[in-house]
């Protein structure tokens, strides 16, 4: 009877420690996508240069702020990336909740959804970029200038 103890134990520790371990091998791994996603989204737009990173709370999309005004989305298909370069005015934004935003494309190249932030402030500033609204040079020019059709 001792021995069906020790062994039942014995198991029990294992199952334990494999849960801890792998919980933690799931946080380093969301490290180093988003390490993986810049070097990917380089890859896929080589002229745009990258002022700011955000991940969702799962790790499967990465937001990206450019250089001239303009986000990047990437989302994670297994190993892959699928790269998506989104300029002011073709995404509509809507909260659906305090850490959560709902996304849609204009142009169905990409995939919207229901994207959750770790907390709200990177919830917001997603949203900002995604709009464009922190484009305060462009905006005081016309349309032309901003990248819309007249």
């Amino acid at each position: 009877m001792l021995w069906t103890i020790t062994i039942v134990c014995l198991l029990l520790a294992g199952l334990v420690f494999r849960q801890v371990f792998r919980r933690e091998e799931e946080q380093e791994m969301a490290g180093e996508d988003a390490g993986l996603a810049i070097l990917e989204f380089g890859r896929a737009f080589p002229d745009e240069a990258i002022r700011e990173v955000i991940t969702t709370a799962d790790g499967r999309t990465v937001f990206l702020r450019l250089h001239d005004g303009k986000a990047g989305c990437m989302h994670a298909h297994g190993h892959h990336y699928s790269c998506h370069r989104i300029e002011p005015g073709t995404v509509r934004v809507e909260s659906a909740g305090p850490k959560r935003l709902t996304v849609k494309f204009a142009n169905a190249a990409f995939e919207g959804g229901v994207f959750e932030f770790r907390d709200e402030r990177e919830a917001a500033e997603v949203s900002l970029w995604l709009l464009g609204s922190f484009m305060p040079a462009v905006a005081g020019l016309g349309p032309e200038a901003a990248g819309r059709p007249v």
